[in-house]
């Protein structure tokens, strides 16, 4: 399926359906600006596995530096041994290793202004980088600016209140206001543990004083309170030149640990693309009520933002409301997203410093992916590390991810809650999910979990 590009609404609709998938490829090489190219990617996790596996696939690619990267990532490029947030590191292997693009994958660099070191270096200034700025990464990095962008721009959210310790006393009253359950919300990065949802209100106040007290660092020291919202979730992915936008593929992902989305919060179980009730009515919603609003209301507040917009959404009534926005890929919606995308992606990353992503186009793949995320024993909560993990080579029907893995000598070992991602085609999703779930039987290692009803509310 030829999938149409999504561009400002002032740019003229072009026809593609005629094209063959050559001619997309021909398309590319037109228009392709450098032919060669050292790319980096910040991070270690599964979405920066699954970018540097579509990134190496790439005819653009020279040479794919991973930093820090996993057991995984070192099989398609080369792990370098520096955080994504130790900036002057990252110049020094930069300039070393002649890199002509960064790919940001967490969001905690961009938070710091990963993209404001380089633009404001003179020796990096040439490098572009792919994620917003440190004004553009508050969309993720406080709940409350989000919220006030959201209402300002007239993007439908839920009803909200933001309060410190200081005015924990109006938090209660507006609670008082509310309807259970309570959702409340560390304004700050929490590492996706930062919100609780909560049926008694009397808990709801306990438990807001706790978090205002510290229980996130000072990602809790404010604390948004939000209406809560009954429907369905989904996720949509932008990529954007600041000009120009492309629609990825949508996706759900599986926050709760446990079966029939119960338990605790974890950065996320499993995901799947499309989304059936993400059908083309909803999608133009999104569109014109949400993506189109965002991208406008960010040239607004002048904020020069390249890079990706995750737009978490609720469907309520049929109608599209945002949870919240991110300012990068998801994990492990990346799982199942960018392997849906069969064109050369490195075409779309390098267009955007230069506002051409307008002039690209690319195609999805019509079947369905799934991934099945693979987690240590007692994750979300305590876990141990360096579990050797077998099996791996055996899986034939899925494409391993890794996230949370090391090297420990010649065994691939576990190195975090979430330890591998799964990910498989299928036409439909139960075809898919069989297959993640065989491959993730296949993989063996101390204390693995994953949850088998990834999609059941589908």
């Amino acid at each position: 399926m030829l999938h149409n590009e999504r561009s400002r609404r002032a740019e003229p609709k072009k026809n593609h359906n005629t094209f063959t998938f050559q001619a997309v490829i021909l398309i590319f090489t037109t228009n392709s600006q450098k032919t060669d190219m050292n790319v980096l990617i910040l991070g270690s996790g599964g979405r920066e596995h699954t970018l540097a596996w579509k990134i190496a696939q790439s005819k653009k690619l020279t040479k794919l530096y991973i930093a820090p990267g996993n057991a995984g990532t070192r099989e398609v490029g080369e792990n370098i041994d520096v955080s994504p947030t130790d900036f002057p590191a990252l110049k020094q292997k930069a300039l070393e290793l002649n890199i002509d693009l960064v790919v940001v994958g967490p969001e905690d660099p961009l938070v710091k202004g990963v993209r404001d070191f380089f633009v404001n270096d003179a020796e990096l200034k040439n490098i572009p980088v792919i994620g917003p700025d440190k004004r553009g990464a508050e969309l993720e990095g406080s709940k409350e600016v989000a919220k006030e962008f959201m209402a300002k721009y007239n993007i439908p959210t839920a009803a909200y209140g933001s309060f410190t310790l200081d005015t924990y006393n109006e938090a209660c009253t507006f609670l008082d206001t509310m309807k259970a359950p309570y959702v409340l919300k560390a304004d700050g990065l929490a590492a996706g543990k930062g919100v609780l949802i909560i049926n008694d209100l009397q808990e709801a106040k306990d438990s807001l004083k706790v978090m205002l007290e510290g229980q996130f660092g000072d990602a809790s020291a404010k604390v948004v309170i939000e209406e809560f919202l009954d429907g369905i979730e989904v996720s949509y992915f932008v990529l954007t030149d600041g000009d120009n936008y492309k629609l990825l593929p949508e996706a759900k992902d599986y926050k709760r640990i446990g079966v029939g989305d119960t338990g605790l919060n974890t950065g996320g179980m499993g995901a799947i693309s499309p989304v059936p009730f993400a059908d083309k009515v909803f999608t133009q919603k999104v569109i014109d009520r949400i993506v189109e609003p965002t991208i406008e209301g960010l040239k607004k507040e002048g904020i020069e933002y390249q890079g990706f917009i995750f737009i978490g959404l609720i469907m309520v009534n049929n109608e599209p409301m945002v949870i919240e926005y991110n300012v990068r890929m998801g994990d492990p919606e990346t799982q199942v997203v960018i392997p849906r995308i069969e064109s050369d992606f490195l075409e779309l990353l390098a267009a955007i410093p230069e506002k051409k992503l307008n002039e690209q186009s690319f195609t999805i793949k019509d079947e369905t992916a799934t991934t099945v995320v693979l987690v240590s024993g007692g994750y979300p909560e305590e876990y141990e590390k360096g579990k050797i993990i077998t099996g791996i080579e055996k899986v034939t029907d899925s494409i391993v991810f890794h996230a949370g893995t090391g090297v420990n000598g010649n065994d691939v070992v576990t190195n975090g809650g979430r330890v591998i991602a799964v990910t498989s085609f299928g036409a439909n999703k139960e075809e898919a999910l069989k297959k993640s779930f065989d491959s993730a039987n296949t993989i063996q290692f101390d204390k693995k979990y994953f949850r088998n009803d990834i999609g059941f509310d589908l």
